[in-house]
């Protein structure tokens, strides 16, 4: 997996406020039946699972913790932080695991998840927006999963050049592998890793740390693109929907600080408090120390308040 040096930043995350949307009701939605009897069942074996976690071993259990980090940080570090924001650069042993984490997190690849969540900032909340939270709650949290992108979603996803990404090694492998990368990451090994070493049952193995563990990390990720846009505070820009949700930071591992994000989005730490509620940074952090990742870019603490006295809705707290 050959590795080019990636761009310095990218500007196609950057919100487009010139975007008009078209005259017109919109084209009716169209169903993915596929994908919604796939969701159901998942989260019907997760309730399932959930049902006998008092009987689980506490090996299983913190396993199921472990692939949870795991999963979240090749979201929150990985996808979100460093491949579409390039919020700081990662060294190739750094970028191999986050590729590997994405794979078990089972989000889509981080090529196409890259493209939609530059999207998704460019052209927030209107019709270009993959999950718009216009358009409600269940939409923006998975309905948007479960019917045909509109088509402003797709034309304005196939204007994004994309070319970092593309010159990625790490990710184009990925992207090319993916399928079978998915039924290795995200279902066989959290599924055998207890079986196999502490003779747990299969079908516990199966539905806590695999089916259980797969479906929280989901809908922690999905909290961010529903809940955050939905409830909190505006203290740094009051005229854009996206919140500080302090319940979101704490479950999708620093991603709920989305007011700042949305106005910040280039700040690795996507929070101005540090590594309060928020793991990912401390994360990052520690592969700094370790020397597998280094120009991590940063808000000064001038801009910020700059911006709060400017935009914010009064509700800023310092500190």
């Amino acid at each position: 997996m050959a590795m080019k040096e990636m761009a310095e930043t990218t500007t196609e995350d950057v919100y487009d406020d010139a975007y008009e949307e078209k005259p017109g009701p919109s084209p009716p939605m169209k169903i993915v039946w596929r994908n919604v009897i796939l969701m159901s069942l998942l989260h019907v074996g997760a309730l399932y699972g959930l049902m006998i976690l008092p009987s689980v071993s506490s090996l299983t259990l913190i396993w199921m913790g472990v692939c949870f980090m795991i999963s979240a940080l090749g979201i929150t570090a990985g996808a979100h932080r460093l491949w579409s924001h390039r919020s700081y650069k990662a060294s190739l042993p750094l970028r191999i695991f986050l590729a590997i984490a994405n794979s078990m997190a089972f989000q889509n690849d981080i090529y196409e998840w890259a493209r939609d969540h530059r999207v998704h900032h460019k052209f927030s909340e209107t019709h270009a927006d993959p999950h718009n939270a216009r358009r409600g709650f269940f939409f923006a949290h998975i309905g948007w999963l479960l019917v045909r992108k509109h088509p402003e979603v797709i034309e304005k996803g196939r204007k994004l050049e994309l070319a970092d990404l593309k010159a990625d090694g790490v990710v184009m492998f990925q992207r090319r592998h993916y399928k079978l990368s998915v039924v290795v990451m995200c279902f066989f090994i959290p599924t055998f890793v207890p079986w196999f070493f502490w003779e747990e049952s299969l079908l516990t193995s199966y539905l806590v740390p695999c089916l259980l563990r797969y479906t929280v990390s989901l809908n922690a990720t999905w909290l961010v693109n529903s809940a955050a846009h939905m409830w909190g505070m505006r203290p740094y820009d009051h005229n854009i929907n996206p919140r500080e949700n302090k319940f979101v930071a704490f479950s999708a591992i620093g991603e709920g600080f989305h007011n700042y994000h949305h106005t910040f989005p280039h700040d690795y730490a996507a929070s101005e408090f540090g590594s309060r509620l928020n793991l990912t940074k401390a994360f990052i952090d520690l592969m700094c120390f370790f020397g597998l990742a280094k120009d991590c870019k940063r808000v000064t603490h001038e801009t910020i308040m700059a911006r709060v006295q400017r935009t914010g809705d009064g509700s800023h707290k310092s500190g």
